[in-house]
């Protein structure tokens, strides 16, 4: 008898390499505000610098993680920018004009953003429209309700201002440092909780990796996906009530100029920490990155144009390492366990 080839060895995994890919956007985050420390010493390596960040970037980081919840299923919503333009001047329009109280007013615009997350995920899930097409469709029609609402002017508060509570929400400080902040380090922590340790998020990995499967699993693939835009449109909604402490004034057209930063932090987050996947780690990396980067250059004296240039390289950038790590993934076979979600056991 003629002894059986043994079977070929699965290629190991190079520690050094995974180490490199997880955690190479981090050690760019160190070594970019090294350079900026060095070049700009006197007004770069400062405790108004990292204050400024923490506080400026709040909102981006926000609506990156909003931005990320319906990519984990393989779905883009554009309406977010939309969404948070609406969002922020509804705020504004019900304490000003309505005379509600903050706190109800908040809920109000939260509950309605959730709706539109909801009416996202229904057209895309069960209309069978793609992702593209139904949220900017969605966004556009926002868009035109913000303009009917403040009838294309600015929301101005009157002499009073503004409540002081609903102003705290932006302009508070905790343990010394800006309270959005903690806003932000929870609602990732949120997310990185319920995508890496719960049934719904390994669900939700399923679905945005192979659909066939997930429903041969029996995974509602149209419900999870429902779910991720409803999610979206919470956090987007949150995002604006922010939004609105910020600026204290109501912008009509102000959302659009969030879309690209937040899809920028979206996407190169899922080259980070979790390499090949969208995750809520590796978005907080990635828009400390940016927010770095931009930090710097500003300082520089960069001009204006030098903003929409520096996102719209990092999205090329970030599309293309997120193709790139996960064709050599693929063709390698160096994913770890660790690395792919848990698939639930099938129902009898």
């Amino acid at each position: 008898m003629t002894a059986r080839p043994a079977p070929p060895r699965p290629p190991r995994r190079r520690p050094g390499g995974h180490l490199a890919a997880a955690y190479g956007l981090l050690a760019l985050t160190a070594l970019l505000f090294l350079v900026f420390s060095l070049a700009l010493p006197r007004t770069f390596p400062t405790r108004e610098t990292i204050d400024s960040i923490l506080s400026t970037q709040s909102i981006p980081a926000v609506l990156a993680l909003a931005a990320m919840a319906p990519i984990v299923t393989r779905a883009f919503d554009l309406s977010i920018g939309y969404v948070l333009g609406l969002a922020h001047v509804m705020v504004l329009q019900l304490v000003v004009d309505g005379h509600w109280p903050w706190p109800l007013a908040c809920l109000a615009v939260l509950v309605g953003a959730g709706l539109v997350g909801v009416l996202n995920g229904v057209i895309v899930e069960f209309g069978q429209i793609d992702s593209f097409i139904a949220t900017l469709g969605t966004g556009s029609m926002l868009y035109a309700v913000t303009g009917w609402v403040t009838g294309g002017a600015r929301v101005v508060p009157g002499p009073r201002g503004l409540p002081t509570g609903f102003t705290d929400l932006y302009d508070a400080t905790f343990l010394g440092l800006p309270v959005p902040a903690f806003y932000v380090l929870a609602l990732a922590a949120s997310l990185w909780l319920v995508l890496e340790r719960l049934p719904l998020g390994r669900g939700l990995y399923v679905v945005g990796s192979n659909p066939r499967a997930a429903d041969l699993l029996g995974i509602p693939t149209r419900r999870y996906t429902v779910y991720a835009f409803t999610a979206s449109g919470l956090i987007t909604g949150f995002a604006g009530v922010l939004l609105a402490a910020q600026l204290q004034v109501g912008n009509p057209s102000v959302g659009l100029d969030y879309l690209l930063p937040a899809f920028a932090g979206a996407l190169l987050g899922s080259t980070a920490v979790r390499p090949g996947r969208p995750n809520a780690l590796g978005t907080l990396v990635a828009v400390a990155v940016l927010a770095v980067g931009l930090t710097g250059i500003a300082q520089l004296g960069g001009d204006f144009w030098t903003t929409p240039l520096f996102y719209g390289a990092t999205l090329l950038l970030a599309v293309g390492l997120a193709g790139y790590s996960a064709r050599r993934r693929l063709r390698t076979g160096t994913a770890a366990a660790g690395d792919l979600p848990s698939v639930p056991s099938p129902p009898p």
